[in-house]
């Protein structure tokens, strides 16, 4: 019987979008007046038919299941562009990177960049499970993307990812002109646990008077350990990102004793947020982190900091990664590129 489950499941994901709206009818789940989107809901029920929500997975197992989903469900970028892998210091040693430039672009030019972090919950994800992501967003904004990896909890834990971006983003500062990078011309940005890393970095160089990029890049951010909001509970148990599941992150992340509210974890919390780059906070309806990207939104507004705000009401977590299956991933790619290029005045 689960068989059958599994692979009807598994047809609703494949099928198209106008096909699997009348397959759900009028089943379609609503949060606050959020109705799902067929395609998202599609996902998440096949993941909640493959995950057994009691059973925490070991994080290798995380891992791979995480590489596999984006390798079946994400789209490889079909626009050229040119990869090249290169090594940026991290906080105990080089760390991998891979730059991405458009194919129209002489590589030596100097560009308006993207410092990109994957998102993963600090525990997963890599530069390769964000490489249709990242190269995408490098053509569709005409910039140059540098994807930066940092080290992962649990074999480490906070604050090694946060000391690696920092010091990957100071090394692209310094090298900038020998890289090709417009200094003026400079966002960073990331999703989930990426964008996490991302808020604390403005909060680090705030708080050090040290340079702020341009602008800076929120694709569901997790900026609230309280893991308290409307949205959390709502969403308590939602197959994508269930409240036990964000628990189990941040045990793997944050070391025992360490004051989770601290600003460089919930940047939320920040007492540095006016003067920061103006951003651009994309947020799904269906992901237990809604109220933590529209509060954080809101706070950087009211610190006098420029925001642009994109909801998605219907769509998960992580949909940005999943652009085979889901048509509307595509189009928050773009939205975002286009916010990219106008922060970073790009040429048309």
């Amino acid at each position: 019987m689960k068989k059958v489950k599994l692979i009807w499941a598994l047809l609703r994901v494949l099928l198209p979008e106008s096909a699997v709206r009348l397959l759900y009818g009028g089943a379609l789940p609503v949060v606050d007046g959020r109705q799902a989107d067929p395609k998202a809901q599609a996902v998440a029920d096949l993941v909640g038919l493959v995950r057994d929500p009691a059973v925490q997975p070991t994080v290798e197992d995380s891992r791979v299941q995480l590489a596999g989903f984006v390798e079946k469900f994400d789209a490889p970028c079909r626009e050229p562009v040119t990869r090249n892998d290169m090594t940026l210091p991290g906080g105990d040693g080089p760390r991998p990177a891979r730059v991405y430039v458009p194919a129209d672009c002489d590589e030596a030019q100097s560009l308006p960049t993207l410092i990109y972090l994957h998102g993963g919950g600090w525990i997963q994800g890599s530069i390769d499970t964000h490489d249709a992501l990242c190269a995408k967003l490098a053509v569709r904004a005409g910039v140059r993307v540098v994807s930066v990896s940092y080290r992962l909890a649990p074999e480490h834990p906070f604050p090694a990812a946060a000391q690696d971006v920092l010091a990957s983003y100071l090394a692209l500062l310094e090298r900038a002109e020998d890289l090709g990078i417009d200094p003026a011309g400079i966002a960073v940005g990331g999703d989930s646990a990426g964008a996490n890393l991302t808020a604390s970095l403005m909060h680090s160089l705030s708080e050090a008077g040290k340079p702020l990029p341009r602008a800076q890049l929120l694709i569901y951010p997790a900026v609230d350990a309280r893991l308290t909001s409307a949205s959390v509970q709502a969403l308590q148990d939602h197959p994508l990102l269930s409240l036990p599941r964000m628990q189990w992150y941040m045990d793997q992340y944050i070391p025992q004793g360490q004051d989770r509210l601290a600003p460089e974890i919930s940047p939320l919390m920040s007492t540095h947020l006016a003067g920061q780059p103006q951003g651009f906070v994309l947020v799904a309806g269906h992901d237990p982190l809604w109220d933590d990207g529209l509060s954080y939104a809101a706070a950087l507004e009211q610190a006098g900091v420029p925001v642009t705000v994109k909801q998605y009401p219907g769509q998960i977590h992580g949909f940005l990664n999943l652009t085979k299956v889901i048509p509307q991933a595509d189009e928050a790619i773009f939205d975002a590129a286009e916010w990219l290029r106008g922060a970073l005045n790009t040429a048309a």
